[in-house]
């Protein structure tokens, strides 16, 4: 009985600290989804561009802090939205963007 009582408990917690940080769905086959809130969030960030790949769609930032993700400052790839927006990042160029989590990959939605 005692642990029963206490695998419930760890069991309750485990799910409660499982939803503060992801919204769970089941899909239509009853698999679990666990889809992250910064997937539908909007983020801004500050960089510098390093390096633009037309042909992957992606463009590398040595960008500054991103508070909403609580990242320091680092350089990395974005992949775009929209491919034209890499015509407006040559290198060196210091921007302001914003990007959104897709799956795994983080997805710069516009270039201001």
């Amino acid at each position: 009985m005692k642990a029963t009582k206490i695998l419930a408990i760890l069991t309750i917690g485990t799910m409660t600290a499982l939803s503060a940080n992801a919204q769970m769905k089941m899909d239509d086959k009853g698999n679990m989804d666990m889809s992250s809130k910064s997937d539908k969030a909007t983020h801004n960030a500050v960089g510098v561009v390093k390096a633009v790949d037309q042909a992957k769609g992606s463009v590398t930032f040595a960008h500054e802090p991103v508070k909403s993700l609580n990242w320091p400052s680092m350089t990395m790839a974005f992949q775009v939205k929209d491919k034209t927006l890499l015509d407006k990042l040559p290198p060196g160029k210091k921007v302001s963007f914003e990007f959104v989590q897709q799956g795994k990959e983080y997805l710069v939605t516009a270039v201001k």
